[in-house]
């Protein structure tokens, strides 16, 4: 997670318990829609993002928001709160990532499409437009360094000619890829060089399309 304010970044989770560097911090259930041409073209995808109830709790808490803590916002304080994860630093990917034959595709700069606050949970939606062609594209959601973790939730809308595919993560082979990293990392280091292991935990989507 590369945006947002500092006390919503203060927040520290273990899970599983069996992590002792206590990633991820931030749990998101996340939603995509592929956006295909009639022709086949890989238009771009829209990227939903649930965040937790307790990280929902800090950003709001944060912005001053939901003072009467209904778990709902005014439009008011919506149109505050709107793009807050959108603010991206430098060299951010924004935890989406397309690959076709192997090959990084693009995703362009995202697109602001709304945020909205359902019994304290915040839901933001937004869209990275791309090109070339959709068969065979490949599509994953996942923080590389496992700060953020992303619940890929089924099934993945396609606008266009194609189906999406889910492949899910084997889970026992990621976090034996966990233990046997940080076995190797001295323990003082933990923290400041966690592994890069968010790839391993992350579901794979791969198109296919008629004609």
């Amino acid at each position: 997670m590369r945006f947002v304010r500092s006390l919503a970044l203060a927040a520290v989770f273990a899970w599983p318990a069996t992590l002792p560097s206590a990633h991820p911090h931030v749990f998101i259930d996340t939603k995509l829609r592929v956006m295909v041409g009639d022709d086949g073209t890989f238009e771009g995808v829209e990227v939903q993002w649930t965040y937790d109830d307790f990280y929902s709790l800090l950003l709001l808490t944060d912005y001053g928001l939901d003072q009467d803590g209904d778990g709902q916002l005014t439009p008011s304080e919506l149109k505050r709160l709107d793009g807050f994860d959108l603010q991206w630093i430098p060299g951010f990917e924004g935890d989406s990532y397309a690959l076709r034959n192997g090959t990084p595709v693009t995703l362009g700069k995202p697109q602001g499409r709304g945020v909205s606050v359902d019994a304290g949970r915040i839901t933001t939606v937004h869209f990275r437009p791309a090109e070339g062609r959709a068969e065979g594209l490949v599509l994953k959601a996942y923080d590389p360094t496992f700060y953020t973790a992303y619940d890929l939730i089924a099934p993945v809308a396609v606008d266009g000619p194609c189906n999406a595919a889910i492949q899910r993560a084997d889970l026992d082979a990621a976090y034996t890829l966990v233990e046997e990293l940080l076995y190797a990392t001295p323990a003082a280091e933990v923290e400041d060089t966690f592994p890069e292991v968010g790839e391993a935990f992350a579901d794979t989507v791969t198109l296919s399309c008629s004609g």
